[in-house]
């Protein structure tokens, strides 16, 4: 019997120290990225300037000079550090300006829903507090495409025209499989996880906290001091959350007349990225389900153009950013002259 409980008191103490242990490396992990994030931001600071939105700062990066203005509305998740390999090439073209949304990068998080028509405002506001009040050219990846139709409903006398790229539509919800659908959705139990894993040093040990990715070298130092923030989780839980109401938001958005629009498509013919989470006929399905959606852009306006980026995936602005820069500098000097073709509304493959 004395054995039996010394022999209990052993694997409790060993169960005790374990837990310790896990413990004290939790502490030390967190401690680690809370560090590390600080050195970073204290080295990079933000580019370009912060403005208060509802009390709140919010990041906006402008470079170059012209009108109109060029604003990159970011998918879901990212800042502005997305558009490294385009704003600064765009910017000898015109002023182009690049920001983050609430919650992201230095902008701080926004009270309310984080749906369409709030992110419209948001960045209207953004924009008026930079004293940027001629209309603008929108161009919006990803999510940020429902955003800038958002923009463009609310603020119509404010937009000289829409650049989409690979952008998401009010339409996929109903058109694409619901097994692709369901890659966007995530339990509260995975947001834990993936938040704990940020905040406990564990992503920062895998090196992925500071990896750069070839052509983003230029702005390294930003987009260190700008991954593995644990709270951005939540801010990218907030907009997910939102998406069913930006999507009804925008369902009966435009068209917009004669409102310049031109519109750039992932390959519907790319090969399936290594490890992706879909069968290959539901992938290729997907992909031509996708490219419908992407032509019915094309109804926005009488003065539309569409560009299918040959080779390219959904980051056609890091994948083919040779195309964004030459068609998007020509766009801006068509709009800046009123050249734009009217009835243009051809699609082609570059």
């Amino acid at each position: 019997m004395q054995q039996g409980k010394r022999g209990w008191r052993i694997v409790r103490r060993i169960g005790l120290g374990l837990l310790g242990l896990v413990v004290l490396l939790g502490m030390a992990g967190a401690s680690w990225n809370a560090l590390a994030l600080h050195h970073y931001r204290s080295v990079n600071p933000p580019p370009g300037k912060l403005y208060a939105v509802n009390g709140q700062a919010m990041h906006l990066y402008c470079t170059g000079s012209g009108a109109p203005t060029l604003v990159l509305e970011s998918g879901r998740g990212e800042d502005f550090t997305v558009w490294a390999k385009i704003q600064p090439v765009l910017s000898r073209s015109t002023r182009t300006c690049s920001y983050d949304r609430a919650g992201f990068g230095w902008s701080a998080p926004q009270a309310g829903v984080r749906d369409a028509d709030s992110i419209a405002r948001q960045l209207h506001a953004l924009l008026l507090e930079a004293d940027i009040t001629t209309p603008v050219v929108l161009m919006g990846h990803s999510a940020g495409g429902v955003y800038i139709r958002a923009y463009a409903s609310q603020f119509p006398a404010a937009v000289a025209g829409l650049v989409f790229v690979d952008a998401s539509t009010p339409e996929q919800a109903r058109v694409l499989p619901a097994a692709s659908a369901a890659l966007d959705q995530h339990s509260a139990f995975e947001y834990i996880i993936v938040k704990s894993m940020f905040a406990l040093g564990v992503m920062r040990l895998s090196g992925r906290c500071t990896a750069i990715d070839p052509g983003f070298e230029a702005y390294a130092g930003w987009i260190r001091a700008n991954t593995c923030v644990p709270s951005q989780i939540e801010a990218y839980r907030r907009e997910v959350a939102g998406w069913p109401a930006s999507l009804t938001e925008t369902a009966h958005s435009g068209p917009y007349g004669d409102l310049p629009v031109l519109i750039f498509s992932r390959d519907p013919a790319q090969a399936k990225p290594p490890g992706f989470p879909l069968s290959d006929a539901l992938f290729q399905q997907t992909n031509q389900l996708w490219d419908g959606l992407q032509e019915n852009l094309k109804q926005l306006s009488r003065r539309s153009r569409r560009i299918i980026a040959r080779n390219s995936g959904h980051y056609i602005q890091s994948e083919r950013p040779d195309l964004l820069n030459r068609e998007v500098a020509v766009f801006i000097e068509q709009i800046r002259s009123d050249a734009l073709p009217a009835g243009d509304g051809r699609t082609q493959t570059e």
